[in-house]
């Protein structure tokens, strides 16, 4: 059984509207957010072996305030990614880890969640996976390789407007 933490990046910064996409940091309720659900995570017990991130500032940011406490490496392949290859990336990154931590970027991140877990879970906020969203699935696989869509089961889900 693997376990699999799908996090959609906190709020970012719009104050520069000429800024770069890529190097927007998050704003203050952003930051706020990725603490909160980073404590949240951490009082649940659901702590990654590896986390895989985009390699966008907001995403970094956000995984920086998590404090999942884990190696964690940067893949530009996943800025913007489509639920397919987020899927592709985690069957080929996930290694020997137990728990794995994904966080990225919508529409591909809440797309992704939505296709993994076999029944949703009933929250009203979930189709539309807003910032700092979070889902703890577990998947009945050995092998990340093995990490299909429709294979996971919920454990639970929440935003930062939850905690």
């Amino acid at each position: 059984m693997k376990r699999l933490l799908i996090i959609r990046h906190a709020k970012s910064s719009w104050d520069d509207p000429l800024s770069d996409d890529h190097a927007r940091i998050l704003n203050g309720r952003g930051r706020a957010a990725a603490t909160a659900m980073g404590a949240w995570l951490r009082k649940q017990e659901h702590r990654p072996d590896l986390a895989l991130v985009s390699d966008a500032a907001r995403t970094q940011e956000t995984f920086e305030r998590l404090k999942l406490g884990c190696e964690h490496i940067a893949l530009p392949a996943l800025y913007h990614a489509s639920s397919d290859r987020i899927l592709h990336i985690l069957q080929e990154k996930g290694g020997s880890a137990e728990c794995l931590a994904v966080i990225a970027h919508n529409p591909g991140i809440g797309d992704f969640a939505g296709r993994l877990v076999a029944d949703r879970p009933d929250h009203p906020r979930f189709a539309n996976y807003p910032t700092c969203a979070t889902l703890i699935a577990e998947c009945d696989i050995t092998d990340w390789r093995d990490l299909e869509f429709g294979c996971g089961s919920a454990i639970a889900f929440r935003i930062p407007a939850d905690l």
